[in-house]
């Protein structure tokens, strides 16, 4: 059982680095191209057409997984001047019905980007007004671009896959709008471990707690300490 638990910490830290690296390369990128396109525009006079585009794209990305994360690491705000009143039996009670709500409003995103997103990908989206019934044949929009991402050699295999063969001169909208299922399933996920460690009483709040009293009381003891 140690073992077990040790290695499930293990993969945890992997998946966590994992997520950190992938925002921390984004942001990265996002800097690098508006810094290059900064001094190409006023040195130069030129400029890169498709990094406001690519910046753009990347922001969506950073913000669709950091939220994921967010939930993950329990640092999203909330307000619990309410449920902290509570004896602890009924403040249980509010948080599993609470991490519920959270778990049914993931579903319901998840089927939302990903009938978005199907479209672009060539595939049917879902029926059904709330949660998924089956499919509903669906006009195909593979074919759109992006305005000015160029399109990576690497990914011309796309024409084949989802274009009929057509080949692409732009990046397709494919590829940014991928993110959203990949996003809300991560939400989902994130949710539905949070709602079973309610369950079990191993995790207590849904948001991060009391970050502005800890941070003053951490400043009255460093001044008490001076």
């Amino acid at each position: 059982m140690q073992h077990d638990q040790e290695a499930s910490s293990g993969i945890g830290r992997f998946i966590d680095r994992l997520e950190e690296n992938a925002l921390a390369l984004m942001l990265g990128i996002m800097v690098i191209l508006t810094f290059v396109n900064v001094i190409r525009r006023y040195v130069f006079n030129a400029s890169l057409i498709w990094s406001l585009e690519l910046v753009l794209m990347l922001f969506a990305w950073m913000i669709l997984l950091g939220i994921s994360y967010g939930i993950k690491k329990n640092t999203h705000l909330g307000v619990d001047a309410l449920t902290n009143v509570l004896p602890t039996g009924p403040r249980k009670i509010a948080l599993i019905f609470a991490s519920l709500i959270c778990v049914i409003y993931a579903v319901l995103l998840m089927k939302g980007a990903y009938d978005y997103w199907a479209p672009f990908a060539g595939l049917d989206v879902t029926s059904g007004r709330w949660f998924p019934t089956g499919f509903t044949e669906t006009r195909s929009r593979a074919f759109m671009e992006t305005d000015q991402v160029p399109m990576p050699f690497f990914l011309n295999f796309l024409g084949d896959l989802i274009n009929d063969g057509d080949s692409y001169s732009k990046l397709p909208d494919f590829v940014p709008y991928t993110m959203l299922p990949i996003a809300c399933a991560l939400i989902l996920l994130r949710f539905v471990q949070a709602f079973i460690k309610v369950l079990r009483g191993t995790q207590h709040t849904m948001i991060v707690s009391h970050e502005a009293e800890e941070a003053i009381e951490d400043l009255a003891a460093q001044s008490k300490g001076t």
